[in-house]
């Protein structure tokens, strides 16, 4: 087991092996393909491997976990299964384990970093405006 400043990453292959094969996914380039990755990234989860952060969440899909699954096991946590969230019950259930203004927040800064870097002459205010819009948009389209 790893100090536990380091992510278990051999947990998460163990625990993403035995979740692929109890839905009858197979390791091919077309399942991978499907769910947003390479197979080469899913060969790294299964290996033991550090895999880019961003991937972690198509993995989460692919295995039918709730967004930030695999984070929460190479942290010495459980994997959300998606038939969890489904229950009527638990219509309220927040997806990510950050509160939802922290996940706005960062959203905010999020946008707020490509406009600096992209959009040459844009104003704080414009800036500032078009981040709420966006955060806004995403939390309407039900994705944050």
């Amino acid at each position: 087991m790893p100090p536990a400043s380091e992510p278990d990453l051999a947990r998460l292959a163990e625990m993403a092996k035995r979740r692929r094969a109890d839905l009858g996914l197979a390791l091919t380039d077309a399942t991978a393909k499907a769910a947003g990755f390479s197979k080469g990234t899913w060969q790294r989860v299964e290996r033991g491997l550090p895999i880019r952060e961003t991937n972690y969440v198509k993995i989460d899909g692919a295995l039918q976990w709730a967004p930030g699954s695999c984070i929460a096991v190479t942290k010495g946590g459980e994997p959300t299964p998606v038939d969890d969230m489904k229950d009527p019950d638990a219509a309220e259930v927040q997806k990510s384990p950050m509160p939802p203004e922290v996940i706005d927040e960062e959203a905010r800064d999020v946008v707020q970093l490509a406009l600096i870097a992209t959009a040459k002459g844009t104003t704080a205010e414009e800036i500032r405006e078009m981040s709420e819009r966006v955060v806004r948009d995403l939390r309407e389209r039900g994705l944050i």
